[in-house]
């Protein structure tokens, strides 16, 4: 929902008619109207500052022509149907499948009622964020209006086109990415976010700020070496609140024009539900700011934090759900790299009936990217497997976020590696405290840890099973078939399969599968793009080959968020579970004894 600049109604986008569509909803009233009757969906709705108009971005197909036309069919017969012509370089989508052809353009309608009017042209995607200037005479978004917009890999800028005549002006132009652009509540500055290129894997998006009436750009955060996720206006309009991660926790921050930065909290998170990926949102109010609260026993209330720093919580949304119940206890565990000595951060999760004078099984989860980061955040999966009976050890080996561009780029070009490396000295660091039985150990993750998984278990036998999860096996065909080709090609690997395949060969999984002993399943969405289910076959026929234990799951009709729906991701820990337990040496021996019981 987008509220009016009057705050008498919302816009907002909902499918309750069977097709996304564009309403507004008077708040006094309760009055509802639908403005929009299109066939492509909308995103991005801005209300201009005047509150005539709301603009949105869509997609608009291109008119194609077959290569080639069937002949009519003969009577009686059946034709299968026309052949699908592609010609485009990013051609389907990972949770979209195929892409029709075409661009997403930009659309104003008025508020009272109409037809939607394009107001950008030409064969460019143009859209994304969007800002009225606050004449409510241009709108000003990120694009890159170039031929080859699909092969400049990072690369926008920002631009202003006027709603009335569709004029373009360009207002940055440099190397690296510009986005994200917000006007202030006066309509004075405009901010946004972007970086340098440099072709580095990681790159931390900064802030920006210009004045709409001419100026050079200024940098306000130069000097933190965090990516800046979100920002918006202090209603005052003299700064600028921001979030970024640091140190595994998602923190808010005010940043004034001289680039001073205030911290206001680092509590906010609590939105990833499955797996403790850093996660947030906040919004600017009278005296402060309201933004989702992060706790490891919860997922996301709403709190709002003041001048005194102190959050004050506003909602308890699952009180009813997990008030009556006892979660595992998140506790940091320190570890030091063997590597090269650096301090790691990373977590550990104990049963909620743990007892230090017991023996537990320990269960390694490793979190996807590898740009993310983990952190002491509500898990629903992670919870799932301590109240199995598992320490659960996951955090930040070294290519993860929040720790400074250096520490993320300690991978670029070189993954798996050292990261590697890193896990291990976790999986000892809780060895150590003496509650691990250490012929009880397991591991699992997803996306890029589940490269990390089948590169573990291909260089340490020290698992008793292991559930590598919609994974990357083999670099020389995952980069001529993921739907990112033309990014992980440029900024990922060191070099394409036909300049530097023995280079992707050393780093894949499945050149180390002959040293895998480890009982494994494999697990991937059957309409995963981004790690397709090749990759997950190449593993399972390989360990097959070489008679290693091994099971395939294929979730239906997932993409790579198998988390995406419910049954999917009860499907997800549910496999991961039962598989753990058939090759967990205790738990078989007390089935055994159950069973031998039973018969006498």
């Amino acid at each position: 929902p987008t509220l009016s600049p009057d705050g008498s109604r919302i816009a907002y986008l909902s499918n309750e008619d069977g097709r996304t569509q564009l309403y507004v909803r008077w708040l006094r009233t309760g009055a509802t109207a639908r403005l929009t009757e299109v066939q492509d969906g909308l995103e991005s709705i801005t209300w201009s500052p005047d509150g005539s108009s709301i603009a949105f971005v869509m997609f608009v197909e291109s008119e194609t022509k077959p290569l080639f036309t069937l002949p009519s069919a003969p009577e009686g017969a059946k034709w299968a149907g026309a052949a699908r012509l592609i010609e485009m370089a990013e051609y389907r989508a990972d949770g979209s499948g195929y892409l029709e052809p075409g661009r997403d353009q930009i659309f104003v309608i008025p508020v009272d009622g109409g037809t939607p009017r394009q107001v950008s042209r030409g064969d460019f995607d143009q859209g994304g964020q969007l800002t009225w200037t606050p004449d409510s005479k241009e709108i000003i978004y990120s694009a890159l209006r170039v031929s080859d917009a699909e092969f400049a890999g990072r690369e926008s800028e920002l631009y202003a086109v006027n709603v009335a005549t569709s004029e373009i002006r360009q207002l940055t132009s440099r190397k690296g990415p510009d986005y994200g652009p917000m006007v202030s509540r006066d309509g004075k500055h405009l901010a946004w976010v972007g970086f340098d290129e440099d072709k580095r894997m990681v790159r931390h998006s900064r802030l920006y700020v210009m004045d709409l009436n001419g100026g050079s750009p200024k940098l306000l955060t130069g000097s933190l070496d965090r990516h800046i996720s979100d920002f918006s206006w202090a209603l005052d309009n003299k700064s600028i609140y921001v979030s970024y991660d640091d140190f595994g926790k998602a923190r808010v921050g005010k940043v004034d024009f001289n680039g001073k930065l205030t911290p206001v909290t680092d509590a906010m998170g609590g939105q990833s539900i499955g797996r403790p990926y850093t996660s947030g949102e906040f919004i600017p109010v009278p005296g402060g700011v309201v933004f989702t609260l992060e706790r490891t026993d919860r997922p996301a209330d709403l709190a709002f934090v003041g001048k005194d720093a102190k959050p004050r919580l506003l909602t308890s949304l699952n009180e009813d759900l997990l008030g009556h119940k006892t979660m595992g206890k998140v506790e940091v565990l320190p570890v030091k790299s063997s590597v090269d000595g650096r301090d790691l951060q990373f977590w550990t999760i104990t049963p909620p009936d743990f007892d230090e004078a017991q023996k537990y099984p320990l269960l390694l989860e490793i979190h996807g990217g590898p740009m993310s980061a983990y952190g002491p955040a509500f898990a629903a999966e992670l919870q799932a497997y301590a109240a199995a009976g598992y320490v659960v050890v996951y955090g930040n080996p070294r290519g993860s976020t929040s720790y400074g561009e250096d520490f993320a780029n300690l991978i670029d070009r070189d993954y798996p590696s050292h990261d590697y490396d890193d896990l291990m000295d976790a999986v000892d660091a809780e060895i150590a405290k003496g509650a691990i039985d250490e012929n009880r150990l397991f591991i699992t993750g997803g996306s890029g840890g589940g490269v990390l998984t089948a590169w573990a278990i291909g260089h340490t036998n020290r698992f008793s099973a292991a559930a590598v999860v919609k994974p990357v096996i083999n670099w020389l065909s995952f980069a001529l078939t993921s739907d990112g080709y033309l990014h992980h090609n440029r900024y990922w690997l060191k070099g394409t399969p036909w300049e530097e395949p023995m280079t992707l060969w050393q780093h894949s999984p499945l050149a180390h599968v002959g040293n895998v002993a480890t009982p494994t399943l494999v697990m991937t969405g059957e309409e995963d793009y981004r790690t397709p289910l090749s990759e997950t076959e190449q593993f399972y026929q390989a360990l097959k080959y070489r008679r290693v234990d091994a099971a395939m799951v294929r979730i239906p009709g997932a993409s790579h968020g198998i988390a995406a729906r419910p049954s999917n991701l009860i499907q997800k820990v549910g496999n991961v579970l039962a598989w753990f337990k058939r090759y967990d040496v205790e738990a078989e021996a007390e089935a055994e004894a159950d069973a031998a019981a039973a018969s006498r």
